[in-house]
């Protein structure tokens, strides 16, 4: 039965926060939904009410597309359930689920699937975005494993797609974002990882980072596909595993995880080890661990952009390594991530994502506590990204910016599949009601 909850109600505040503290809007009503028949009830509200919709899941949509002002805002965080077929390698999970539970669940018989660093996000927001992870050198994008989808439409009709059905629904869930409905349960393909796998951090003080920076790039490049990895520079944080001496200082780490032969990683670690970090924190661990080493709790501000990179030469590793010794908050991370292996082996027409070859994702990752430091750092993303742009190739990743318009929206597909996509949109969802997130408009519409 869905739950109503509206201003004035005890847990208003808490069911509209997300996890970006810049977005503080006001729905009119959310609509806590615990299945398709909720979702349906919600919608139909939203048409005779005239609300607009907006789709909440993990609430981890940096630009606060997950809530809206004085609309109806469907929460399918009631929509639980995760589950397992060993046999088939094969995970049936609920629209509502994080990546925590479903990570959880799949490592008790040592499978995952690639899945998102930070284990509060939400699976569906995530894989219908594309779906970053540890794992994509290896195992593809998340959205690469989906094997079926079963949503909610515009006009409340239960729609499953798969290989059989609404094919082209399907397609535009892997990596179209949430244009096409509300969904409510995903099916994914498994790969055996762990349940222990070989990851940590090694990390240097940033005076260090032109020497470990150009190592990692080529470390990076030519590794095996079973490491995931990335360069990050950060403020090295109070805690008892880092010497009291970089506590709060920038440094330049480095993220490992290896699913893969045990001695082989160890050699392959060992590389990076040779240059003497201060901070070593790669052993075996469980692989649901790493995937929750770099969550923040929420309530902080947040202000991210990402670009894609053929190459990353020496002059862009200086412009990277100038920006995050400018960071302007000491919880700001500043990341380079390797693609290739699994993610350029697919085909590509088998997903609206278009760059399948990029080499590597730049990805500055602003946050930090006060409302009045919102300029400087949305300015120090944007500094950034104007400082790079001459080794971009003008893609994105979709999921790892805000609101940036409607010319980066399309730069994530190209052309083709962007047309491809407004006419899938224009079948399933007219009206646009779908229209909080980044939008592919109908052709009624445009």
């Amino acid at each position: 039965m869905t739950r109503w909850c509206g201003p004035g109600e005890a847990e208003y505040d808490e069911q509209r926060g997300l996890f970006n503290a810049m977005i503080d809007k006001r729905p009119r009503v959310i609509a806590a939904c615990t299945g398709p028949s909720d979702v349906a009830e919600a919608l139909d509200r939203a048409a005779r009410d005239g609300l607009a919709v907006a789709v909440r899941s993990g609430g981890h949509s940096v630009a606060g597309q997950s809530t809206n002002d004085d609309g109806l805002v469907v929460d399918v965080r009631p929509i639980k359930g995760v589950e397992i077929d060993v046999t088939a390698r094969r995970a049936r999970v609920g629209g509502g689920c994080t990546w925590a539970e479903f990570d959880a669940a799949a490592q008790e018989h040592g499978l995952a699937t690639t899945g998102g660093r930070v284990s509060t996000t939400g699976v569906a927001g995530l894989t219908l975005g594309g779906g970053s992870g540890w794992l994509e050198r290896q195992y593809g994008l998340s959205c690469d494993n989906l094997l079926a989808v079963e949503l909610v439409t515009a006009d409340g009709r239960e729609v499953r797609a798969d290989e059989h059905q609404h094919q082209d629904l399907l397609w535009a869930s892997k990596g179209g974002g949430g244009n096409f409905g509300v969904v409510t349960a995903l099916e994914f393909r498994l790969h055996p990882v762990g349940p222990t796998i070989l990851g940590g951090l090694l990390a240097w003080p940033l005076a260090q980072g032109v020497a470990v920076a150009r190592a990692f790039r080529d470390w990076a490049d030519d590794a095996p596909d079973e490491l995931g990895s990335g360069l990050v520079v950060l403020s090295g944080p109070p805690e008892e595993f880092i010497p009291p001496h970089l506590q709060g200082e920038p440094l330049i780490a480095i993220a490992v995880c290896w699913n893969g032969d045990r001695g082989v990683g160890e050699d392959l670690v060992q590389v990076m080890r040779d240059l003497s970090p201060e901070v070593d924190l790669v052993g075996p661990m469980p692989y649901a661990q790493l995937q929750s080493m770099i969550d923040d709790p929420p309530g902080l501000r947040q202000y991210w952009s990402a670009d894609y990179h053929d190459s990353f030469p020496d002059a862009a590793l200086d412009v990277f390594l100038d920006a995050g010794a400018r960071r302007r908050s000491p919880l700001t991370q500043h990341l380079l991530l390797p693609w290739g292996g699994a993610v350029a082996r697919v085909d590509t027409d088998s997903t609206p994502l278009t760059q399948r070859g990029a080499r590597w994702v730049s990805h500055p990752f602003a946050t930090w506590e006060e409302a009045a430091d919102d300029d400087a750092n949305i300015a120090w993303v944007r500094e950034y990204r104007r400082a790079n742009a001459p080794f971009t190739t003008g893609g994105v990743y979709l999921n790892f910016i805000g609101d940036e318009g409607d010319e980066r929206i399309r730069a994530a597909f190209g052309p083709e599949k962007y047309e491809r996509l407004v006419a899938i949109k224009s079948e399933y969802d007219p009206d646009n009601v779908f229209a909080g997130n980044q939008n592919i408009r109908p052709r009624a519409t445009v």
